[in-house]
């Protein structure tokens, strides 16, 4: 088994959905959807996997579809793999005082999976929409937040910290000046760019990864106030 397809098994083991087996319509042969759907349903049934986010069998099924479908892409499912990865590191669920807060991660996700889609850098597959890529990035954070601290060793999470610094310094008795903020983003991605150290993707433009870098601004700053921490 490849891979690609040790990866798929993986993911779909780590998706979500209702607590009884469906009824099969067609054999779990008929097409890469239904097999899917059937081993789905069947992990549900044998307790592989459990339901999330609210959904019925059927709707779980759908999502396994779609979890396929995204891993079966490449700039996307890299590019989502990378974002939970910085999140799971730089973001975590708990609060400055080390309590829980999933709910502050969950918006961060979210509201960055949000920022990537609206700028084109990540593209639901035809049968997907922006809400399952946003599912299947939570899912991938929760399985990267028990990572016992190797995270922090690899530092995916540098990024989000820097554009942090810049909120930071750009916050004055408690009040964040973001046009300063922005304009200071805008120039450390001119002078990556120049410097090399950053390359634009295809079909993109430097206008894109300021908006882009802007708005995870704004959803780390959310994080920030939700969790009462005063960086990263």
């Amino acid at each position: 088994m490849g891979l690609k397809n040790l990866a798929l098994l993986g993911l779909c083991l780590c998706a979500a959905a209702s607590a009884a087996p469906s009824v099969y319509a067609q054999s779990c042969t008929a097409s890469q959807a239904a097999a899917v759907q059937c081993f789905v349903a069947n992990a549900v049934t044998t307790k592989i996997t459990s339901p999330r986010y609210g959904m019925t069998l059927p709707q779980f099924e759908a999502y396994g579809v779609a979890v396929s479908l995204i891993v079966q892409t490449h700039h996307s499912y890299l590019l989502l793999t990378g974002i939970a990865s910085a999140i799971s590191d730089a973001i975590p669920p708990t609060n400055a005082n080390g309590s829980a807060n999933q709910s502050a991660q969950d918006l961060a996700v979210s509201q960055i999976v949000n920022a990537a889609a609206a700028g084109d850098f990540v593209t639901p597959p035809a049968g997907t929409t922006v809400q399952d890529l946003q599912w299947f990035t939570l899912d991938l954070v929760t399985a990267m937040n028990d990572n016992e601290g190797m995270l922090q060793m690899l530092t995916p999470g540098v990024g989000l910290r820097m554009i942090d610094s810049y909120i930071v310094t750009g916050t004055s008795n408690g009040t964040v000046n973001w046009t300063l903020v922005d304009s200071n983003l805008s120039a450390a991605v001119d002078n990556l760019m120049s410097a090399g150290l950053m390359n634009l993707p295809a079909d993109h433009t430097t206008a894109q990864v300021k908006t882009l870098v802007n708005s995870i601004a704004q959803a780390i700053y959310a994080y920030k106030v939700s969790t009462n921490r005063a960086t990263l």
